[in-house]
């Protein structure tokens, strides 16, 4: 019983249909103008070559072995030196730390976008710590005041009570009754180093940028001057050459004599 074969050749050349005995080697199908060494046969399920010494009864199918066996007759391809997966994985590797991880003007499913949903979290957040930041403010104002008051000998009321609950009087003065020409007579030292090296610098650059811009003026003032007596001395050499023209051509020409 014989087996129908259909056989791909490369590439101009056309298909086959062969009806061989099964115990047909593979090696008998190679066209004549083809070697072992430039190509080989494989199915349409593998692209692995497949053994010249076994036969077409190998490749039957279980189930029908009258059913039809594809081959194909492929080229074979010079190898290189190898090493091309990893240029592969390296290239993948600075491809993807190169990708772009702001995500802000893509959607979510309801449409909105994902950087709107961002900043309205912010502003929640801050709404949220909005009373704690008033308080971690005023607290740092107060602690500054009192640092100040005690400085200058100034402190706050401090009420005591006593076992029936009535207040007694205070013990520390209050800001009325500080006597305020004592005060001032008494000498203060200021000590805020960061104020004063702040103004130093502040004046320093005041100082420059003032000396510079004079000098760029001045500098202007100069190239102007010169400009302008350029000017002048091309004008009046031009008002020279002119003259000496007009007293030219107003000369009268000279007489001729009659030659005898």
């Amino acid at each position: 019983m014989l087996q129908t074969v259909h056989l791909n050749l490369p590439s101009p050349f056309p298909a086959k249909i062969l009806r061989l005995p099964p115990t047909t080697p593979l090696s008998s199908l190679l066209p004549e103008w083809t070697t072992t060494e430039t190509t080989y046969i494989r199915t349409n399920s593998s692209s692995r070559s497949l053994p010249l010494d076994a036969s077409i009864e190998s490749l039957r199918y279980d189930e029908s072995p009258d059913y039809p066996i594809t081959l194909h007759v492929c080229a074979r391809l010079l190898g290189g030196k190898g090493g091309f997966g990893s240029q592969l994985r390296a290239a993948g590797g600075r491809m993807s730390s190169g990708k772009a991880t702001n995500m802000d003007s893509c959607r979510d499913l309801s449409g909105r976008r994902l950087g709107t949903i961002k900043e309205a979290q912010r502003q929640a957040d801050l709404l949220e710590s909005a009373p704690a930041l008033r308080a971690k403010l005023q607290a740092e104002e107060k602690s500054k005041l009192e640092a100040l008051e005690r400085k200058l000998g100034i402190a706050p009321i401090e009420n005591d009570t006593d076992a029936e609950g009535s207040s007694s009087s205070s013990k520390r003065k209050i800001v009325e009754d500080v006597d305020l020409e004592a005060l001032a007579a008494k000498k203060h030292k200021f000590e805020d180093n960061k104020f004063l090296e702040e103004s130093r610098e502040i004046n320093d650059n005041v100082r420059s940028a003032v000396s510079k811009a004079m000098l760029l003026k001045k500098k202007k003032n100069i190239v102007t001057a010169k400009s302008t007596e350029d000017a002048s001395k091309g004008k009046e050499k031009i008002e020279q050459v002119t003259k000496k023209e007009k007293e030219k051509m107003a000369m009268p020409p000279p007489a001729l004599t009659n030659v005898a």
